[in-house]
């Protein structure tokens, strides 16, 4: 089966990605898929950092402004658009950009693994919400650092739904999780593919996120959580799951002060960022782009990818770059 043409642009939050996906696709006449797992809503669009149409300058999007927050959004449902948007992306003659944050989506995507849930067992996960109602998230995390460090530490302390998954996998299987990823990783991928990260100065990205974080509540961020919270979203509510919406949120129930509420943010989102980087650090196939090596020269990034790309088949030698 002859495989596919597909670009992976990823790396942590804050590193500039969206804006260089575009550079991108305008010199290749490609369009460009999200695998963020918030811009995928509606009405959330100062904390997701969607782009602007404008900074879209004409490139396609898909996968953004799909969902209402009020809906689920979670890998099976993602790899299921993704394929959908895939084919009409081909269909125009387009080279598909992946581009997003969200390492566990671009895997599933990538390898074609499906994560379709299996029949499970729905007392065991009874039990596991209890203990997290009655003693926190952290509880089921400490619990799964005993049996299964690696995905521990892959795994977010207050992500319940992840921690009670692979608790739940190691239950009835008696294996760890992080192991039957590691298996999945190994499969071959359908598309002839070039999987680039994204990655700058940690101290020099630190310092871009705690300005974003400030940008954004300058630009609105706080109305906005606001507007959502007046739609009835909730703290339980899988959009409201994002760096900065659940913080708001706790601040708008009274429960942190504003400041708090900011310091959190910023610090969280440090957090993140180094998971997405240890996360990356473990898949195989990736090609690092150090913005510092490029003396921050988006236009040399750009030329390293089409030349990596041309080396890989992906474009062709003569294809014209725009």
């Amino acid at each position: 089966m002859e495989q596919r043409p597909l670009v992976i642009l990823t790396g942590p939050t804050a590193v500039g990605k969206s804006a260089l996906a575009v550079l991108l696709a305008r010199r290749t006449g490609g369009a460009v898929l999200s695998a963020d797992s918030m811009q995928v809503y509606r009405h959330m669009d100062i904390g997701s950092a969607k782009l602007s149409q404008e900074e879209m300058q004409g490139v396609p999007h898909y996968l953004i402004d799909e969902l209402e927050p009020s809906e689920e959004f979670h890998v099976v449902r993602f790899v299921k658009l993704a394929k959908k948007y895939l084919e009409a992306i081909y269909a125009k003659g387009q080279l598909p950009i992946v581009v997003g944050g969200t390492g566990f989506y671009i895997q599933a995507l990538l390898y074609d693994i499906d994560f379709t849930e299996q029949t499970g067992d729905a007392a065991y996960r009874g039990e596991l919400a209890a203990l997290a109602a009655e003693r926190g998230a952290e509880a089921l995390h400490a619990m799964l650092e005993k049996v299964d460090p690696a995905a521990a530490e892959a795994i977010h302390p207050h992500n319940q739904k992840r921690l009670i998954r692979a608790l739940e996998f190691y239950h009835l299987s008696g294996r760890r999780i992080s192991e039957h990823n590691a298996a999945e990783r190994q499969r071959q991928s359908p598309y002839n593919f070039a999987y680039f990260v994204l990655n700058d100065d940690r101290e020099r990205l630190y310092e871009k996120i705690d300005r974003r974080v400030d940008a954004m509540l300058q630009q609105g961020l706080l109305a906005e959580v606001r507007g959502l919270r007046e739609m009835g979203c909730t703290a339980d509510s899988v959009s409201m799951q994002g760096l900065g919406y659940k913080e708001l949120l706790r601040y708008l129930d009274g429960a942190y002060s504003l400041e708090e509420a900011v310091r959190i943010i910023k610090r969280d989102t440090r957090h993140f960022a180094k998971r997405q980087l240890t996360w990356f650090r473990r898949e195989r196939d990736v090609i690092w782009l150090e913005k510092e090596s490029f003396e921050y020269d988006e236009e040399r990034i750009v030329a390293e990818m089409l030349r990596i790309l041309r080396s890989k088949g992906i474009l062709s030698a003569e294809e014209k770059v725009r």
